[in-house]
């Protein structure tokens, strides 16, 4: 995993080499050291607002563009069109129109970012225990199928940095893996990057050690006009 830093020595996001070369911009925006997130997830996600929009219009995107899941932890996908706004009960947005940002927050679940070269489509998930469990990841990768003609063969994946064993009961980032492959995914077109977001509080934010209280990495990946 590569890390492209805002400053070498404190990071503030990453970036994954899986997803260059296609046409598409995007970034994990991680812990910010300046912004107080002792409070519950509406109140935080406010604090973090200003800070969120600046990393926005540095990928090249209008902040009222930004295409929200509403994520319930439930197994609904939307298809994302410029415009922006929050996609009620959805838990995965997939687009492939030139000028659309999506966005995912998580603090311990993984964000799945799918992106086929060849049929141009992209996609992020929400995906923790019980997303998983639903099979999220599959029902978006079958979305960008039905709707955008991927071939899920084609589909790169990048999994996030997640809450993973002994910190968590449960694997979820090698079930998605296993989802993954099960659907179709090749195997070299599967990237994780195989870390814990309990385990480094300085770079992540983690739901469970820090017991709700605490901010959102925000995961990005759009298509500029």
């Amino acid at each position: 995993m590569a890390v492209t830093p805002a400053d070498p020595g404190f990071p503030l996001w990453e970036t994954y080499p899986s997803l260059e070369g296609m046409g598409l911009r995007q970034r994990f925006l991680l812990r910010h050291p300046e912004i107080d997130v002792d409070g519950e997830r509406a109140e935080v996600l406010q604090r973090l607002r200003p800070w969120h929009e600046d990393q926005v219009r540095n990928l090249g995107f209008v902040p009222s563009t930004l295409q929200l899941a509403e994520q319930v932890h439930g197994p609904s996908v939307a298809v994302a069109e410029p415009g922006g706004g929050l996609a009620a009960g959805a838990d995965a947005l997939v687009a492939k129109a030139p000028g659309v940002l999506l966005g995912i927050y998580v603090a311990d679940c993984a964000a799945v970012y799918l992106a086929d070269p060849v049929s141009g489509a992209f996609g992020l998930v929400h995906s923790g225990k019980k997303g998983t469990e639903l099979g999220i990841v599959p029902a978006a990768l079958a979305a960008m199928n039905a709707h955008f003609g991927a071939c899920v063969a084609e589909v790169r994946v990048q999994i996030s940095p997640c809450i993973r064993p002994p910190a968590y009961e449960v694997d979820f980032a090698a079930e998605i893996r296993c989802q993954c492959l099960e659907a179709g995914v090749q195997p070299g077109h599967l990237t994780d990057a195989g870390v814990c977001t309990s385990g480094d509080l300085r770079r992540y934010y983690s739901y469970r050690m820090e017991k709700g209280r605490t901010g959102r990495m925000l995961a990005l990946l759009g298509k500029p006009s």
